[in-house]
């Protein structure tokens, strides 16, 4: 960590300060201006551009004292700035301020879980009485999108006596035999896919539904109307704030289109067949926002929240009411997560048995609190404690 964070610093060549805004400082790194808040989340989230080739958590701590340069010969500003003030360059300082805490301390600091906090016990298919609307609301997809995200693709069942499945082997259990599930998976990406994207979007739903099929981890960066990170972000990285937007670490390919992503999505991780039901064109489409109806407007609009310093990580699925309310809240809080889908049929299913003891969807592992939980309801009540300001 140390070796890269020094690296990083050695690398950035310039340091960019608008005159009229004097505590707004931008970074110049691979010719590519970054403002200060961005530079943060370039170093936490962005493991495509780390010169490592990993995820890096640090922040560069700027000392006071900055040696001003000539103004540079022609201006210069942030692609998505249309402030035509004079910049100036100034270089940065080689030696840092060790008595000064970093952002990301104090982020660390400040993120703790609520008092006396206890993970429930899980309890299959329980809900709390007051989730009992939500969970009902949350499962008009599977009337209007026909099951799609429920199964993985080549999904295939048999049912055999209970006595005849190992102790160590997930399987749902009913009336005395056990369902033995088995899907048919295409090649496995080697890193996370990242997609920019919201609830309560049609084209979005769409996406998350294939990559519930394919059986895919995807790094989700929320994107809800007015959050001040990743949807600027997006605009800066594509040239246009539209979702969903899609960026493959393993290939160096990012895209727009909804349509377009699910085809190479497909290709590259399929058997290169499209489902039906998401190959329907516009009919694919309304009955992706039917299936929204129940839930118009939750997960779409930003609620003032802390920045994590490292994502959550979430085992969930598209189809699941339960999971569909924990993702809901995770994109207004615009909490990136590393989402595990686990449809049936994945493979996952029987990871997940075997290192806790128990599979149920949605479950969250906090890196940054250390908090692992099942139940839905109390996850929710446990993300607003925790990030919501």
């Amino acid at each position: 960590m140390t070796s890269e964070y020094n690296a990083l610093i050695a690398t950035t060549k310039q340091i960019i300060v608008h005159k009229s805004q004097p505590n707004t400082f931008y970074v110049v790194h691979n010719n590519t201006f970054i403002s200060q808040r961005h530079f943060v989340e370039h170093l936490n989230y962005n493991p495509r551009k780390s010169l490592a080739g990993e995820t890096m958590a640090g922040v560069i701590n700027f000392t006071s004292s900055l040696s001003i340069s000539k103004p540079i010969s022609r201006h210069h500003k942030p692609k998505t700035s249309n402030n035509s003030s004079r910049v100036f360059v100034i270089k940065s300082s080689s030696s840092t301020d060790t008595s000064s805490t970093s952002v990301k301390d104090e982020q660390l600091s400040a993120i703790k879980p609520p008092a006396n906090f206890k993970a429930p016990e899980p309890k299959l298919f329980t809900p709390r009485s007051d989730k009992v609307v939500d969970l009902v609301t949350a499962s008009l997809n599977l009337l209007f999108r026909f099951g799609t995200g429920v199964f993985v693709n080549g999904y295939s069942v048999s049912f055999v006596p209970k006595n005849e499945i190992p102790s160590g082997q997930y399987g749902l259990g009913v009336a005395g035999y056990v369902a033995k599930e088995s899907s048919k998976l295409g090649p496995r990406p080697a890193k996370p896919i990242e997609i920019y994207e919201f609830e309560g979007c049609p084209f979005c739903r769409k996406v998350r539904e294939i990559v519930a099929v394919l059986d895919l981890d995807v790094l989700y960066y929320p994107c809800p109307r007015n959050g001040p990170t990743f949807r600027p972000k997006v605009g800066q990285m594509g040239g246009k704030q539209m979702f969903p937007y899609m960026v493959d670490p393993n290939t160096g390919v990012s895209m727009y289109e909804s349509d377009d992503i699910i085809k190479y999505l497909a290709e590259k991780y399929g058997d290169g067949n499209v489902p039906i039901s998401l190959s329907l064109g516009l009919l694919t489409t309304l009955t992706a926002g039917f299936a929204m109806i129940g839930r118009m407007g939750k997960g779409s609009i930003y609620t003032k929240a802390k920045m994590p310093p490292q994502p959550l990580e979430v085992w969930a699925y598209e189809a699941s009411p339960f999971c569909k309310l924990v993702r809901e809240v995770l994109v207004e809080l615009e909490l990136p997560h590393l989402l595990h889908s686990c449809a049936r049929g994945s493979p996952k299913r029987q990871e997940l048995y075997e290192k806790i003891g128990h599979f149920q969807a949605p479950y969250l592992e906090d890196p940054n609190t250390g908090v692992k939980m099942f139940e839905s309801a109390e996850i929710i009540d446990y993300l607003r404690a925790t990030y919501a300001l």
